[in-house]
């Protein structure tokens, strides 16, 4: 098994979950098995419990794991599926020490950071490292393990010291390190800058790490003077050293490291002759398309974590996986729910108008999951505008169950109709918490994982968009569903419940038939949405956003493949080529872009 750690140095944010993402990527299209580990320094048992302000998204996977959202990058670019122990917690490893500590493992030694903790740590990676995850028996070529946060951070330490000791456990020809870190340009001089790489190289060499390769994170190309100068104080090569300057969107990132070689400086850390050069010619095709659409498309996302576009980070990828399959630019039109409320209408007006234009002016609406009562009001508001005014909408998780608790409110005339998350002693619950949860413990007492959801009809737009199966396996995270004892009076007038669980009590998915797309699902599509493989649900829902539903609905060939290849269509594509023809050049960059970000989102 060989070993690329990627680390970071002077600020955090640079892109380490990207580089390690698409790092593994490069490795896999040289015809490599690749796996992927995220070391979390945070004494949290997981990031379940963590809110999305302070962390991002918690990315849900097939075993019900919550985890960092980094493992989302890894699953997408990669194309893998990994399990709960690939994201790696000071709280999990320490739970494991002492859990061992209490049933006498040690024999009455003195249980310390270094052997005990560092132990743990190695042993961890190893094992977990053997986890096939792409789908076949036995275990991968390369293991990509990011360590998160800053080098220098006092919660990493014990993690630093453990790689440290691993570097030499596995040897030298198994172990590569990427250190990715900044060359800021000041505006005042123009001139990029080094120093606080060199002190990143140096305090990372303190701590009994030697970088291999260095990725700097740049807004222009690294000049020649300035990667002579890295190589000289940092002492490595020049060859070793890469930038990764801004680009229009993150696809690029692998591209940009298979420009520079930094696949064949891996190999030669790792001891890798023989290995083919890196077949990227599709994600290549996509990247480019995805920089020439300019037909928009714009789609408001109603939520209560809008400040944060991270919050909503899987669903962002889905959109944008969806939107570049329909040859659309994708604008998302971030509404905060509570600015659509009556309340907001009185204390600041210009913030209810600006919200209700945006909404108004938009293509389709987008409802994600979420917890707790604020903005509720606003949600509803925003499901009976589009259900009304005939607007394609997804709700996902609490917006499936904003979609019913709205049609109970306003078309059976249950005008008190609420969920008991909100209000526990409602006397017309359509959304109860479910039987198996609990009330005391926050952390892992989910819904969680991969449910296979049962369609009831194949007539309906969701199973079609899945291509007529008769059931189809997604991710979960929540607490509360609808009611069972109001489904019956719920589609009598008008609603369909077209996805049930195994056991015909649990509703998964429901659907308003006469509209152009009004789908709610209690999963979570977008975290297995893939680059050329889009989430069908996603897909549809931008189809119907652009007006080609029908179309697609009446070639569901098209909607099972959701290959760029057939997908995208010879315009698109005749467009990339005929731009690669007219210039050599990179793709214009932009000034308002920022690494893998675009009009203030994330890609």
């Amino acid at each position: 098994m060989k070993y690329v750690l990627v680390t970071g140095g002077v600020v955090s944010g640079l892109g380490k979950g990207v580089t390690a993402s698409s790092i593994g990527l490069l490795l896999k299209a040289c015809g490599l098995r690749v796996t992927a580990i995220k070391i979390d320094p945070y004494l949290n048992t997981d990031a379940g419990t963590m809110s999305p302000f302070e962390h991002g998204e918690v990315f849900v996977l097939d075993d019900g794991g919550e985890v960092d959202l980094d493992l989302g990058n890894y699953e997408r670019f990669m194309d893998i599926k990994l399990t709960r122990d690939n994201n790696i917690t000071t709280g999990k490893i320490y739970q494991f020490v002492i859990d061992k500590e209490r049933r006498g493992d040690y024999l009455g030694k003195t249980v310390q950071v270094v052997p005990h903790i560092t132990d743990a740590i190695q042993e961890w990676i190893e094992r977990v490292a053997h986890i096939p995850v792409d789908g076949k028996t036995g275990s991968a070529d390369v293991c990509v393990i990011e360590l998160g946060g800053t080098i220098g951070d006092i919660e990493s330490m014990p993690f630093i010291q453990a790689l440290g000791q691993f570097s030499y456990r596995v040897g030298a020809g198994n172990f590569c390190l990427v250190h990715v870190s900044l060359v800021p340009v000041l505006n005042v001089v123009g001139e990029q800058k080094t120093k606080p790489t060199q002190h990143s190289v140096r305090g990372l060499r303190g701590q009994g790490l030697t970088p291999h390769i260095l990725a700097c994170r740049s807004t222009t190309v690294l000049d020649e003077n300035a990667k002579r100068k890295l190589s000289q104080f940092c002492l490595i090569q020049e060859e070793n050293i890469v930038t990764l300057y801004d680009v229009p969107n993150i696809w690029h990132i692998p591209l940009l490291l298979r420009d520079q070689k930094a696949h064949e400086a891996i190999f030669k850390v790792l001891n890798l002759y023989g290995v083919v050069e890196p077949n990227l010619e599709e994600w290549t095709r996509r990247a480019e398309a995805c920089d020439l659409l300019h037909e928009q498309v714009h789609i408001a996302l109603v939520g209560k974590y809008t400040g944060l576009s991270d919050a909503y980070l899987s669903i962002l990828k889905a959109l944008v996986h969806a939107s570049v399959d329909c040859h659309k630019k994708l604008f998302v039109d971030w509404i905060s729910a509570t600015n659509l409320e009556d309340a907001t209408a009185k204390e600041n007006p210009d913030a209810y108008k600006t919200a209700w234009k945006l909404l108004k002016g938009a293509d389709g609406v987008l409802v994600p999951g979420g917890f707790g009562d604020r903005g509720v009001q606003g949600k509803i508001l925003a499901a009976k505008y589009a259900r009304e005014n005939r607007i394609p909408y997804l709700g996902i998780c609490l917006g499936m169950q904003i979609a019913v608790i709205e049609f109970a409110r306003s078309v059976l005339g249950v005008h008190d109709a609420n969920s008991t998350e909100f209000d526990p002693n409602a006397k017309n619950p359509v959304i109860i918490f479910m039987p198996e949860g609990s009330k005391t413990h926050m952390g892992g007492t989910m819904r969680l994982g991969s449910r296979r959801t049962f369609f009831q009809t194949k007539e309906c737009k969701s199973a079609k968009l899945y291509g007529c199966k008769g059931f189809i396996e997604e991710r979960h995270r929540h607490r509360y569903e609808v009611n069972p004892d109001l489904v019956a009076c719920l589609e009598n007038a008008g609603l369909s419940f077209t996805g049930k669980d195994e056991t015909g009590k649990r509703m998964e998915i429901v659907e308003v038939p006469n509209h152009p797309y009004f789908i709610g699902v209690q999963f979570h599509p977008e975290f297995k949405s893939r680059p050329g493989k889009p989430s069908p649900l996603f897909l549809g829902f931008i189809a119907a956003a652009c007006g080609k539903l029908d179309n697609m609905l009446q070639h569901p060939s098209s909607v099972e493949s959701n290959g760029l290849s057939k997908a995208v269509g010879t315009g698109v594509v005749s467009a990339v080529k005929a731009h690669n023809k007219k210039t050599a050049m990179k793709p214009a960059y932009r000034p308002e872009y920022v690494y893998g970000s675009c009009n203030g989102y994330h890609y």
